[in-house]
């Protein structure tokens, strides 16, 4: 089984400049096509078989000032196309009333998945008592949370909220709740991101947006931690969802952790059928 933990919708409401820049830079002359691609899920749902993927976990994600409103409503009529698609919903807790409410919502009304937030592009510590509320309904629901960790290079992004320690307190205050830190901190954190994995039960690496043939240099003891990494492409920023693929089965550890890492940890936290 492959599990891809990581795609984000392309049909943003008004999306932002650097956003746009940064999707045109991916996809150059192919821009329009990986549009039409997303806005259609039998369309998405092929290019899945193409390259390999049983499963996809597709993000929404409110944040007008780095990236735009892919919003949870076109999420879920999206990934109502298929079970292949896992929808993950977006709270901003900065912004919305009652926020761990209206999360419960859509995980028992509207069949959410899981929860993406996004500290430094909503500008929080992940950390701050205001999520609480949001972290204790996602454990009682017994759902992922899955949070940015690390840089952007969007325009708006503040790399102060991204530090993989400040999820040590979450960790620790919520022991029951699935964590992943998605992009493993990059590029200045990957060590504290690799320890906290280790240190913490809860608290899982999600290594998306990160070329995976480098994997082994980010994490020279990665296959000790096979059991704690789950596999993301973070398309279509990264167009090579295939390629990727391959480069995680080129990599210089055993089978068994390849395939833990691909879709076998995955598929357990989302209690998927093998």
């Amino acid at each position: 089984m492959v599990v891809d933990f990581h795609v984000h919708t392309s049909v943003y409401e008004q999306p932002t400049q650097s956003l746009e820049g940064l999707v045109q830079k991916a996809w150059g002359e192919r821009k329009e096509w990986m549009e039409k691609t997303y806005t259609d899920p039998l369309a998405f749902l092929e290019l899945m078989d193409q390259s390999g993927i049983d499963y996809a976990v597709i993000l929404a994600e409110l944040a007008p000032i780095t990236t735009g409103i892919a919003s949870n409503e076109y999420v879920a009529r999206f990934c109502a196309a298929s079970e292949r698609l896992i929808p993950f919903a977006s709270v901003n807790p900065l912004t919305m009333v009652n926020p761990a409410g209206q999360f419960e919502n859509l995980v028992r009304s509207h069949g959410f998945k899981g929860l993406k937030l996004y500290p430094t592009y909503q500008q929080y510590y992940p950390n701050d008592a205001r999520l609480y509320p949001i972290y204790a309904k996602a454990q009682e629901l017994g759902v992922p949370v899955s949070l940015h960790t690390g840089s952007s290079v969007l325009a708006g992004s503040r790399l102060k909220y991204g530090d993989p320690i400040l999820l040590d307190d979450v960790a620790v205050d919520f022991p029951e709740l699935t964590l992943l830190m998605c992009h493993c901190g990059r590029p200045f954190w990957y060590d504290k991101a690799f320890g906290l994995a280790r240190f913490h039960p809860n608290l899982y690496m999600e290594v998306s947006g990160l070329p995976p043939h480098k994997l082994l240099e980010f994490f020279p003891e990665l296959e000790r931690l096979a059991d704690k990494v789950v596999y993301g492409s973070d398309w279509p920023t990264v167009p090579t969802i295939k390629e990727n693929i391959h480069a995680v089965r080129d990599l210089k550890i055993a089978e068994p952790s390849k395939r833990k890492i691909l879709g076998e940890n995955a598929a357990k936290l989302l209690g998927l059928e093998p």
